[in-house]
């Protein structure tokens, strides 16, 4: 009898004001497991460094995907995680040699799917490939912002990561939104308009 792969997924960067949402896609390999598997927002950055490494290593597939800035303003930010996720599951059908025989989803909604999919509120918590996922997107999406803090250093990126920090705002408000800030978030969009007037 074939072995059935169960695939988690989880999304970093909902909300932020800047960059893409990411999401990732994992299917463990039950005779490798690798230890320490939690939610990535209760690890250190180092800790959560070193799994994203043993997850590439170890699993038996991954798959990460993303919505653009442009993408979640067009068709907002719930839509833009729902596709990321797809996208993060189609990126790893291409490791795993197809579909995986489930999804299971953090959260309180699925993407539309051609699998069986069952979401999970707190699946980070809960399911050890959830976690992992978890990890891939955050480790994807810190690295993006990174480069994004190298390019605009003057928002301070690298400290806040994109999130609505007073810090952000003050920036937001001095310099403007840059290419990467998602026009359609309130704060935002407010200063765009202050600057219009």
């Amino acid at each position: 009898m074939s072995l059935v792969w169960i695939c988690g997924v989880d999304e970093a960067g909902r909300g932020p004001l800047v960059g893409a949402v990411v999401a990732g896609a994992v299917v463990l390999d039950p005779h490798i497991p690798i230890e320490g598997l939690k939610d990535s927002k209760k690890l250190t950055s180092a800790k959560r460094e070193f799994l994203y490494e043993q997850i590439m290593d170890k699993a038996k597939a991954w798959g990460v995907g993303e919505a653009s800035p442009a993408e979640i303003d067009e068709i907002n930010i719930l839509q833009a995680t729902m596709l990321a996720m797809r996208r993060a599951i189609e990126d790893l059908t291409t490791r795993l040699g197809g579909w995986p025989d489930k999804a299971l989803i953090d959260g309180n909604r699925c993407p539309e799917l051609p699998i069986a999919a069952e979401a999970i509120i707190k699946g980070d918590t809960k399911e050890p490939a959830i976690s992992a996922a978890s990890i891939l997107a955050k480790v994807t999406r810190d690295r993006q912002m990174q480069i994004l803090h190298e390019r605009h250093p003057e928002y301070g990126f690298a400290q806040h990561m994109g999130y609505p920090t007073e810090a952000h705002f003050a920036a937001l408000q001095q310099f403007g939104a840059c290419s990467e800030h998602r026009k359609s978030f309130s704060p935002v969009r407010k200063v765009l308009e202050a600057i219009a007037r």
